[in-house]
């Protein structure tokens, strides 16, 4: 059964939007912390305290991750995030105070917008804020308001996307997934039709990104068009182990694969966190295959609620002729 992403209990979500910019960021607040882990596939991700989520080392709960824009640039959003958490009295004990674990992973949206703006502290302490006010939508928002894909050939023939969420529930089970789609290749639906990326000359329908790679396998590109990164986040009730997640996030790349045609370039910065908000009993396989499932429907969402904009046309605008 579909459900909303905020039917998922004990995260709160929020999105800070600079539609004059091109840019902004999503938050994810755990505040009782919960188990993350992550699995990254691209070759260019721009990513701060990933490690904590590795099972070697010491941190079992995190209490919030932050999908933004601005690149390496917007990283800072993080900082805002602590403040906020500090203020709450929200995060890992360290005597007289705590110390709030923040992840976060950012798109490459520079080209959309303005180059000089880019989430900053002010970025996510605001988005905290909104997390409280239930502000999440899909579309151009968030961390999704400067998002393109479709960029092979650069940023001249691509397509506006934006953010996404798809969840369902069976049982007590809950798995959905946040998605911000800003491909170097296609995006396809579950009928295997390609709804967004790089446009035809007449920049009515689209080529096929994969082909037109094939066809210059030849040719030796060092430094491909860089301005990418599909960046998402798998949330569920069901209670794993940051090691478990892991394996979860892995298995959810399958449904980016399934809708991305190319994907997990060098070009790309592709990322997938995979987060344990409850404690309901759940296959770690069920959870998995529903997560790619999840994600690849998420995908779909951040295309068909994206509107045209920063020049770049949506989806429904070229379909619509």
């Amino acid at each position: 059964m579909e459900i909303s992403i905020k039917d998922i209990e004990n995260v709160k979500i929020g999105n800070e939007t600079d539609a004059a910019n091109g840019t902004g960021c999503t938050v994810f607040l755990f505040e009782k912390g919960c188990p993350c882990g992550v699995d990254v596939r691209g070759g260019g991700p721009a990513s701060r305290e990933t490690t904590l989520l590795l099972p070697t080392s010491a941190a079992q709960v995190i209490h919030a991750l932050v999908l933004g824009g601005g690149s390496a640039y917007g990283l800072d959003a993080s900082g805002g995030v602590m403040k906020y958490l500090e203020e709450k009295n929200i995060g890992f004990p360290v005597g007289n105070g705590v110390v709030p674990l923040v992840v976060q992973s950012d798109i490459f949206d520079l080209t959309c917008g303005s180059f000089n703006v880019r989430p900053d502290q002010k970025y996510g302490y605001n988005a905290c804020i909104n997390a409280y006010k239930d502000n999440y939508q899909d579309g151009n928002f968030g961390g999704g308001t400067g998002a393109t894909c479709g960029k092979f050939t650069g940023m001249d023939f691509c397509t506006k996307t934006g953010i996404g969420s798809y969840a369902v529930q069976c049982g007590e089970l809950k798995v959905g997934a946040v998605v911000i789609v800003n491909a170097l290749g296609n995006v396809y639906d579950h009928e295997g039709k390609c709804i967004a990326g790089l446009l035809n000359k007449n920049k009515n329908g689209f080529e096929d990104s994969e082909k037109l790679m094939y066809e210059n396998a030849s040719k030796v590109t060092e430094n491909k068009f860089t301005g990418n990164t599909t960046i998402a986040i798998i949330l569920t009730n069901a209670l794993f182990d940051k090691s478990r997640l892991t394996k979860i996030a892995s298995m959810a790349q399958n449904g980016m694969a399934r809708s991305i045609r190319p994907v997990h370039t060098s070009a790309d910065g592709d990322t997938v966190y995979a987060a344990s908000t409850g404690n309901v009993k759940a296959d770690q396989d069920a959870v998995g295959t529903l997560a790619a499932d999840v994600l690849s429907r998420a995908i779909e969402k951040a295309v068909h609620t994206a509107q045209s904009a920063y020049g770049f046309k949506s989806s429904k605008d070229i379909m619509a002729g």
